[in-house]
C-alpha cells in the first residue's frame, strides 16, 4: 500500500507510505499496521517554513526526509539535533475476512519464525536517527560455478539526525552459488520489465559498445532473489568507413569522487582520444563529462534571521512608487553560508497625481474687424490636455482688444444736407420719447440673440459671433446705457 498527502500550506512537504507490505509470511493479510510518519521534502519548492513563498527549486533537489537540523526557522528545528518528532500516525486494520488462498506453503513453522526474527533483528539494528534509502537489488553472484561466492546490495545514508549515535553499514553481503547450484526458486518466477531502448554507441566512429537495462517488476512470492540479468551490453559499429575528420576515443573512465563531502556536489570522468582525425583537425568528441552528485545531508545551520521589518512608506506622495523592508542576519557567518535575501522591494500605488490644464501658446492677433473707426481684434490658444485628478482648470482661450484705424469719411455733404439730417434725428428722438411716456417703459426692449456666425477657420482656432440688438430705444436718461450686445467664442480649436 502506498499513499501521499501534503502538509498544507507548506512549500512541498508531505507524509505517506511507500510500498507498505500488508502480507504475512503465511500468504495472508496482516491484522493491523501502525506506522508513525515523519515529514518529507519533495525538493520542488524552496522554503523553510509554512509561510515561505512558492519559489521553484533550481535545480530540483532529490526527495528527502526533513531533519531537526534543516533550518533554525523550520517548525521541526531542534538545536539539540535529536530525532525529528513524527507529525502523523497511520493505522491500517483488517475489518473483514472473505477467504484467503496461498500458493506457497512454507517448509515448517521454524523457518517462518526464523525469517521474522531476522527481519526484526535488521530493523532493530537501524537506529531511528539514521535514515537510509531503500536497499538496491542484489548483485550477481561472484561465482559462476557451484563454488561458494558472495553477492552484495547497498543503500545510501541520507540523513544522520544524531551524530553521537553511529549508523550501521550501508553494504550487505550474502553467500551464494552460481546459477543452478542453489535451492532458490527458478528465475522464471521473476516478472521482468521489457528491455529499455539501447543506449547510444560509446564510439562516434568505428567499433564501440552499447547497453540496455530492465528492472524487476515482481519478485518471487516466496521472497527469493531474482537471478535474471537486469543489464546487457553488445558491440556496436558506427560509420565503418570513417571520414578523415573522425576520431576514435576510449571507453569512459571511472567517476571521480564527489566534490562535496555532504550535500550537493559535482563529479567528473574522462576518456582519451585513441586515433585523432586523419586530416589533422581537432577531435570533436567529448572527453570530459560532469554531473551532479548527492552526498548525505550537511549538518550546518545555514543562517538565523530576524523577522521582517514593517514596510516603509511609499517613495512617492502620489502615483506609482516603491517600498522596502529589511531583516538582519542573527547567526554567526561561520556556521554556514546564508543565501536568504535580506532586503525586499515591492511596488506601491497611491492616488493619481493632479495634472493641471495645458494650453498651446497664444496665436498672433487677428486683423481689426473694421476698416475704419472703432473695432476689435482677437487671439486664441488651444487646450492640449484637460485638467485631471483635481488639477488646475483651464484659463481663458480667447482674448479681445480694441483697435482704431482711422475715422470713417461721411462724405462731402452740404450745410443744407447736414441741417436736414440733424432735424430728422431730433424728430426720431422726440418720437421715441413720446412712445416711452405713452407706454411707461423703464428699460429698452431687446431682440433675441442671433444665431452664431460660421467659424472663421476650419481648424487651428477660429472665432464665432452672435448679436443681441435693441428692439426699441428710449432717450430718457435712465436708458442711456441700452446698447447692442455682442458675444465671441472660440471654435475649431483642434490642430490642423
Amino acid at each position: 500500500m502506498s499513499f501521499l498527502t501534503m502538509l498544507g500550506p507548506s512549500p512541498d512537504w508531505n507524509v505517506g507510505l511507500s510500498a507498505e507490505d500488508l502480507c504475512t509470511k503465511e500468504c495472508g493479510w496482516v491484522q493491523k499496521v501502525v506506522q508513525d510518519l515523519i515529514p518529507w521534502d519533495a525538493g520542488t519548492d524552496s522554503g523553510v517554513s509554512y509561510e515561505s513563498s512558492n519559489r521553484p527549486t533550481v535545480p530540483q533537489e532529490k526527495i528527502r526526509p526533513l531533519t531537526s537540523l534543516d533550518h533554525p526557522q523550520s517548525p521541526f528545528y531542534d538545536p539539540e539535533g535529536g530525532a525529528i518528532t513524527p507529525v502523523a500516525r497511520v493505522v491500517v486494520e483488517r475489518i473483514a475476512r472473505k477467504g484467503e488462498q496461498c500458493n506457497i506453503v512454507p517448509d515448517n513453522v521454524d523457518d517462518i519464525v526464523a525469517d521474522i526474527a531476522q527481519e526484526e533483528k535488521e530493523e532493530d539494528d537501524t537506529p531511528e536517527t539514521c535514515i537510509y534509502s531503500n536497499w538496491s537489488p542484489w548483485s550477481a553472484c561472484s561465482s559462476s560455478t557451484c563454488e561458494k561466492g558472495k553477492r552484495m546490495r547497498q543503500r545510501m545514508l541520507k540523513a544522520q539526525l544524531d551524530l553521537s549515535v553511529p549508523c550501521p553499514h550501508t553494504q550487505d553481503f550474502q553467500p551464494c552459488m552460481g546459477p543452478g547450484c542453489s535451492d532458490e526458486v527458478d528465475a522464471s518466477t521473476c516478472m521482468m520489465s521489457e528491455w529499455i531502448t539501447w543506449s547510444p554507441c560509446s564510439m562516434s566512429c568505428g567499433m564501440g559498445m552499447r547497453s540496455r537495462e530492465r528492472y524487476v517488476k515482481q519478485f518471487p512470492e516466496d521472497g527469493s532473489i531474482c537471478t535474471l540479468p537486469t543489464e546487457e551490453t553488445e558491440p556496436c559499429t558506427v560509420n565503418e568507413e570513417c571520414l578523415a575528420s573522425s576520431c576514435l576515443v576510449t571507453e569512459w573512465g571511472e567517476w571521480d569522487a564527489c566534490s562535496a563531502t555532504c550535500g550537493l556536489g559535482m563529479k567528473r570522468r574522462e576518456r582519451m582520444v585513441k586515433t585523432p582525425p586523419a586530416d589533422g583537425s581537432v577531435c570533436g568528441a567529448e572527453v570530459v563529462e560532469v554531473e551532479k552528485c548527492m552526498m548525505p545531508e550537511c549538518h550546518t545551520i545555514p543562517c538565523l534571521l530576524s523577522p521582517w521589518s514593517d514596510w516603509s512608506d511609499c517613495s512617492v506622495t502620489c502615483g506609482k512608487g516603491t517600498r522596502t523592508r529589511q531583516r538582519a542576519l542573527k547567526s554567526p557567518l561561520e556556521l554556514g553560508e546564508c543565501a536568504e535575501e535580506l532586503d525586499q522591494v515591492e511596488k506601491c500605488m497611491l492616488p493619481e497625481c493632479p495634472l493641471d490644464c495645458i494650453l498651446t501658446e497664444w496665436s498672433e492677433w487677428s486683423e481689426c474687424n473694421k476698416s475704419c473707426g472703432k473695432g476689435h481684434m482677437i487671439r486664441t490658444r488651444m487646450v492640449k490636455m484637460e485638467p485631471q485628478f483635481g488639477g488646475a482648470a483651464c484659463p481663458e482661450t480667447v482674448q479681445r482688444k480694441r483697435c482704431k484705424i482711422r475715422k470713417c469719411n461721411r462724405g462731402g455733404a452740404s450745410s443744407d444736407e447736414r441741417r436736414r439730417r440733424k432735424e430728422a434725428r431730433e424728430k426720431r428722438r422726440n418720437k421715441q420719447g413720446r412712445e416711452e411716456l405713452a407706454e411707461g417703459h423703464t428699460a429698452c426692449k431687446m431682440k433675441p440673440w442671433s444665431a452664431w456666425t460660421d467659424c472663421t477657420k476650419l481648424c487651428g482656432g477660429g472665432i464665432q459671433e452672435r448679436l443681441m440688438t435693441a428692439k426699441k430705444r428710449f432717450r430718457s436718461s435712465q436708458l442711456s446705457s441700452c446698447k447692442d450686445r455682442k458675444e465671441i467664442r472660440a471654435c475649431n480649436v483642434q490642430a490642423c
